[in-house]
């Protein structure tokens, strides 16, 4: 059984995976972390849960100078939830160390002006926040970025979807030239390459493949609208299964206000998350989620990488989301550290490759349908091809009878066309049976 004693980090880091309860490194920090205490650059391609934040903070925490009053490792995130999320597990960890590391959390929506003040005293060694944020204090020359020697984009993927390279890029340009740059992502997209080989020569690259895709713990339920009201499958998948406390996820801002606006009509209570809500009232609304102020969240993907509270037992994909990544970043939301989960998604006939896709990646689906106010098993919507396959097969000569059989002839030369294809059935078990008998008169004969 591995363990952290074999990366031989300082006493205080030990504290705080003591403090955590955590003994066994999971597999993308058995790789990486010997690396990245070496000083190397990486490029790291795993799934999140992972572990990949403390993959690189436990190292670049570890090499630190805490008597140094300058910065020496920046980390961008994507999302205000994202870069919150590292802060807090920073946090924990800094304040094992004497002195106590000083991490600061830069993030759009929070005293910019403040922020500049406090920088003019005291610059922070670990530096946490979104792209645009840090840049800004950068070029306010509040945030004296130079002396960094380490810098780490996480989920680079999503940086690159939400438009945030180009400030990564301008952070990366102001840095020293000998940089270590640690690249974490679910993905690395074309578009991504480019930016990658500007700045990192002979990266460590490491692909960490996911051991199961979605965890054993949830269900995942399958429920087709077609000729259905969406909105009223989802309001009653809310109140009948009695979750406590669920996420809907739609693709758009605009279909998350339709949710949203319709559930509440209902009587129900519900937080809404997307990218127009201020930051001020999304702070708000993520902190009643977590306090349970409210049993129903709807979001979008954004949320979906950003969202990491406890307790969540039903997700529902209220349309199935472009990106299949997304769907196990939704999905994820639920049946975390062991805890069983239900992950319901709707679906049209219209979605039916995109199902065949998730379920190449392992995801294997129960039909579900909801009937008289009960959450019931349904049929197997792959049950045609399924039946077909398992029918007899047809000699040569009878394949193109049953083609007749298909269009509009008369009813009497129907019947023949069946009579035709039970008598060659008949023939061939005979056959078979025949053979059989044979088989077993030559065994007895052999035995003697």
């Amino acid at each position: 059984m591995s363990s952290f004693k074999q990366f031989d980090f300082n006493e205080f880091i030990y504290e705080a995976l003591a403090d955590i309860q955590f003994s066994e490194p999971t597999e993308v920090q058995e790789k990486l972390i010997p690396v990245i205490k070496k000083g190397k650059s990486v490029i790291g391609q795993s799934q999140t849960g992972s572990g990949k934040t403390h993959t690189f903070l436990l190292p670049l925490m570890n090499r630190i100078d805490a008597s140094k009053n300058e910065v020496q490792v920046i980390v961008t995130a994507p999302s205000r939830e994202l870069a919150t999320q590292i802060y807090n597990a920073a946090t924990q960890i800094a304040k094992f160390s004497q002195p106590e590391i000083r991490v600061t959390n830069f993030v759009g929506g929070t005293d910019k002006h403040r922020q500049i003040e406090k920088l003019k005293h005291q610059q922070p060694q670990l530096v946490i926040g979104t792209p645009g944020r840090i840049l800004d204090l950068i070029n306010e020359q509040a945030l004296l970025a130079h002396t960094a020697t380490t810098f780490v984009i996480d989920e680079a993927d999503m940086t690159l979807d939400m438009g945030f390279l180009e400030e990564v890029d301008q952070i990366a340009g102001r840095l020293p030239d000998k940089l270590q740059m640690l690249v974490f992502s679910a993905t690395i997209p074309e578009k991504l390459k480019p930016f990658l080989k500007k700045y990192m020569e002979n990266p460590v690259q490491e692909h960490i493949q996911p051991k199961s895709i979605i965890s054993d713990s949830i269900d995942n339920w399958l429920i087709s609208t077609k000729g259905k009201d969406k909105n009223k499958i989802i309001y009653d998948l809310l109140t009948v299964g009695h979750p406590y406390l669920a996420i809907v996820f739609a693709n758009t801002k605009t279909r998350v206000d339709e949710i949203t606006d319709y559930l509440k009509s209902q009587g129900l209570t519900v937080a809404k998350i997307h990218g127009d809500i201020s930051p001020r009232e999304r702070k708000r609304v993520m902190r009643q989620v977590v306090n349970l102020d409210y049993q129903y969240v709807v979001a979008t993907d954004l949320a979906a990488r950003g969202i990491d509270i406890e307790g969540v037992s039903q997700v529902i994909n209220a349309e199935i989301p472009n990106d299949l990544d997304f769907f196990i970043h939704r999905v994820g939301r639920t049946g975390r550290n062991g805890l069983s989960g239900t992950a319901i998604t709707l679906y049209e006939p219209s979605d039916e490759h995109m199902i065949t896709q998730i379920e190449a990646l392992g995801v294997v689906f129960q039909p579900k349908e909801i009937k008289n106010g009960e959450i019931l098993d349904s049929y197997d919507r792959n049950r045609r091809a399924k039946r077909e396959k398992s029918r007899d097969e047809l000699d040569p000569t009878l394949i193109g009878l049953v083609k007749k059989k298909k269009k509009k002839i008369k009813p009497g030369y129907k019947k023949k066309i069946d009579r035709a294809i039970s008598e060659s059935n008949r023939q061939k078990r005979k056959v078979e049976r025949r053979q059989k008998t044979r088989d077993t008169r030559k065994a007895k004969k052999k035995t003697y």
